[in-house]
């Protein structure tokens, strides 16, 4: 039997399993309604009976039954509502939501990125996860990003072929319905698809994000022509069409996803890579890769165990190593564990959540790398006894300060440290998060990047899509040669993330929160604020989202939202020894919570980003 046949034998096994499970959860039994799953158009149809819907409403949160999809935009939670009305499953409703999201925010996320899915499994009541993380090129080596003995100017390395890595995505959607999923990638690429051929409706973010690259778009022509119409950028409320990804989806859809590994579209991307297409007459240095069809066909992702840590009675699941948001997450709520933080003051809860963070970021820095060329103590990292060496450190009445040196999970020692500080590398900050659920209780956490704002800027000609500048997470060289940098390039080697895609279940291993958040390294601190506005400060979850954000990376600077840096908060925490910078915006999470009456409540950003979009299949009250 070929292999698609037998994918789609275990599908419909599964799909069959599941509406048994069913039956006997009715709790959580439900119909389903109608939801908009395609962009409007700007252009007026010719006849009425060619209208297209019209956009789907952007709305923070939403409530009811069936299942439930929370992204930053509304086109793409609707594609995976559509899934789902459809009888598709939560892994379904995620690969369309993350197709679409291809579509409509490609700056951020796309086919040229990878990514990392935590899924919980009803049936099991087990959490899976899948690591598909760019990898580097066979032939990098420690000094990929360096020069004569010295790291290259950064933004050489952003916008080059030299950031590319392997792409993850393509090969992330065919695991995740290989293993989970119940129709075919083909169906599934279906909404995006129309999507990117009709077109949708261009807002402010979109279009703010587009003036942002303009001068780098303008230098790839692939680039200018897709991003750039006409020359101009492209102006809110317009219809913003892509006739090149429609036919890549459609492509993909037709092949399987193994089509962007082998074949015509690998060698459009190494072509890419090798001799970027730069305009003619261009003053940008940017610098050829070396990622070939070898790299592409050798690519696969990774089945990693999540990690796990018990807090206030629940259990918190994350993504392991090569990411660092599980460990990092992890750490931060076990050495948070010791403090009530639901009857401390506004300052002493933010100056613990500050403290937990620039701690977990030092040990993150010293010991988190991927695992298949660095030894990753991860059980030390998430040990409670080792986050209680380490809680020792905190006062009450004086501020840490950084760069913090590490501690060692190997041997804890209260209060001691194991090495000289390093201070944090940079780390790009725009990805976007998407989290899903469906009437049988399968839930998906699922965050997906291109690295920065943009990726490389560079657009693979004729194929519709951005390449990603992925290895600029590597360090270009360590940050303090004394101290040993797990991140430094290697061949085949998957760069440091602190992507935190994150589920918690109930003494039941039932679902109770599931969330995630773009933001490059403040994804960390967004999970960890986010998670204990509702564990600890009863914050419903969309207020939580909501709340003002900091984020301690083990940095001399504490980031503060406008909201937070301008009130009287900032004058309690600075006389502690606090110093604090300004950050305009940090993240745009997406969550869904399970209410204890069987609902789904699924909720998004109500301002950053131009605020999110949670979608459920049937709104309570119909």
């Amino acid at each position: 039997m070929r292999r698609t046949q037998v994918r789609q034998v275990r599908r419909t096994r599964r799909a069959q399993g599941v509406a048994i499970a069913a039956v006997a959860a009715a709790v959580l039994t439900s119909s389903a309604v109608a939801a908009p799953s395609a962009a409007p158009s700007a252009d007026p149809p010719a006849k009425s009976a060619d209208r297209r819907p019209a956009a789907p409403a952007k709305t923070p949160e939403a409530v009811g039954y069936g299942g439930a999809v929370a992204s930053v935009d509304p086109d793409a939670s609707a594609a995976g509502i559509e899934v789902l009305r459809r009888g598709g499953n939560a892994v379904d409703a995620a690969v369309a939501t993350a197709a679409a999201l291809g579509v409509t925010e490609p700056y951020s996320a796309g086919i040229g990125g990878g990514g990392f899915f935590v899924y919980y499994d009803a049936r099991s009541r087990k959490v899976h996860t899948i690591d598909g993380r760019e990898t580097a090129p066979r032939s990098a080596d420690a000094k990929l990003f360096q020069e004569d003995g010295k790291a290259i100017p950064f933004e050489e390395g952003v916008t080059s072929g030299l950031g590319v890595g392997t792409p993850g995505t393509p090969a992330t959607w065919d695991s995740a319905l290989d293993a989970w999923g119940s129709k075919s990638l083909r169906e599934l690429l279906k909404p995006a698809e129309r999507l990117a051929r009709d077109g949708f409706t261009v807002d402010a973010t979109f279009r703010s994000q587009t003036q942002a690259n303009e001068a780098r778009f303008r230098d790839f022509p692939a680039s200018s022509e897709l991003f750039l119409p006409g020359g101009r950028l492209p102006v809110v409320g317009s219809t913003f069409k892509n006739p090149d990804l429609a036919r890549t989806y459609a492509k993909l859809g037709r092949e399987g996803a193994g089509a962007l590994y082998r074949g015509a579209l690998a060698r459009d991307i190494v072509d890419t890579v090798q001799e970027p297409p730069v305009r003619e007459g261009a003053t940008r240095k940017v610098r050829p890769g070396d990622l070939t069809t070898r790299d592409l066909a050798a690519y696969d992702t990774i089945r990693r165990k999540p990690t796990k840590v018990s807090y206030r009675g629940l259990d918190v699941y994350g993504m392991a190593p090569v990411s660092s948001g599980g460990t990092s997450v992890g750490e931060a709520l076990n050495i948070l564990e010791r403090t009530d933080l639901a009857d401390a003051s506004q300052a002493r809860y933010l100056h613990r959540f500050i403290e937990a963070s620039r701690i977990a970021f030092a040990d993150r820095g010293r010991w988190v790398g991927d695992p298949a060329f660095e030894d990753v103590p991860t059980a030390g990292l998430l040990s409670q006894r080792f986050a209680d060496s380490r809680a020792c450190l905190i006062r009450d009445d004086k501020a840490l300060t950084s760069p913090l040196a590490p501690g060692d999970p190997r041997s804890p020692k209260p209060c001691a440290t194991a090495d000289r500080a390093a201070p944090t590398t940079y780390e790009g900050e725009n990805t976007t998060h998407l989290t899903a659920s469906d009437r049988w209780g399968n839930v998906v956490a699922y965050t997906l990047t291109i690295e920065s704002t943009g990726g490389s800027g560079i657009t693979v000609p004729d194929r519709g899509f951005l390449l990603n500048n992925e290895l600029t997470d590597f360090s270009f060289a360590p940050a303090n040669p004394a101290v040993h940098d797990p991140n430094l390039p290697g061949p085949g080697k998957r760069p440091r993330s602190s992507i935190s895609p994150t589920i918690v279940l109930d003494r039941h291993d039932r679902p109770v929160l599931a969330l995630g958040s773009p933001g490059g390294a403040t994804i960390i601190t967004t999970v960890l604020q986010t998670l204990t506005g509702v564990l600890d400060r009863d914050l419903p979850l969309v207020e939580a989202i909501a709340a003002p954000r900091a984020s301690q990376r083990n940095a001399a600077a504490t980031e503060l939202e406008p909201a937070l840096y301008d009130s009287p908060l900032r004058a309690e925490l600075e006389a502690l020894g606090h110093a604090f910078k300004r950050n305009p915006e940090i993240g745009a999470a997406t969550g869904i919570q399970r209410l204890p009456d069987g609902r789904w409540l699924a909720a998004a950003e109500k301002v950053r980003r131009g605020g999110g979009s949670a979608m459920v299949v049937r709104p309570a009250g119909r």
